[in-house]
């Protein structure tokens, strides 16, 4: 890897503009070019690009499949892997760019895409939180308890929407439910000692 992909990597990652596509698309970096494309809303070419490096490229299924559902005319359907390694990342990118139609698109199909990966709703809801969408957050957080109460992750995200908040009580009983699960998880466990010794509950 050159400096001159790292230079255009970043570009495509954080919505930087300059010339990061002819440069993927010069030197054969194909999967590039296509979420190139799919990020300057140009999806139906995506799609194609993915599908020509699909037998070749492990990303390239998934790419054709976020493509397709970006545009509500879903094709085939993810693993759960692909939605364990991918989803949470593309979805963040759609934000990034302020792609609000394909980020509304893609969260319409969380119920079925929770059949396949019940921590959809958690993903979902992790990348609101992160953008400061919190009431939107909590309610994929919401949805997601019925299905991964037992998900430790799942409880340190409410403790930290309830501590954004200042909601000390209900970011405590988060982090004890978490620690229930699994008392090992560090996130967690340090959040307990900050709950104890700086907030008011």
């Amino acid at each position: 890897m050159d400096l001159t992909y790292i230079k255009a990597r970043d570009e495509l990652l954080n919505d930087d503009g300059g010339t990061c596509r002819q440069f993927f698309s010069a030197n054969g970096y194909v999967l590039e070019t296509a979420y190139y494309d799919l990020l300057h809303k140009r999806a139906d070419d995506a799609y194609k690009t993915f599908l020509s490096i699909i037998n070749t490229d492990i990303r390239a299924h998934w790419g054709a499949f976020i493509s397709s559902l970006c545009i509500d005319r879903v094709k085939g359907y993810p693993s759960y892997l692909e939605l364990r390694n991918f989803f949470e990342i593309d979805l963040q990118l759609f934000v990034t760019y302020g792609l609000g139609s394909y980020v509304e698109t893609v969260c319409s199909y969380a119920d079925w895409l929770r059949t396949i990966n019940p921590e959809v709703y958690k993903f979902i809801g992790r990348v609101f939180l992160k953008n400061g969408y919190d009431d939107i957050g909590l309610s994929f957080l919401d949805a997601g308890k019925d299905y991964m109460y037992n998900d430790p992750e799942l409880h340190f995200l409410f403790a930290e929407y309830y501590m954004k908040q200042k909601d000390f009580k209900n970011a405590e009983n988060s982090v004890d439910a978490c620690l229930s699960i699994l008392p090992e998880y560090f996130p967690a466990a340090r959040l307990k000692q900050i709950l104890n010794t700086d907030c008011e509950i």
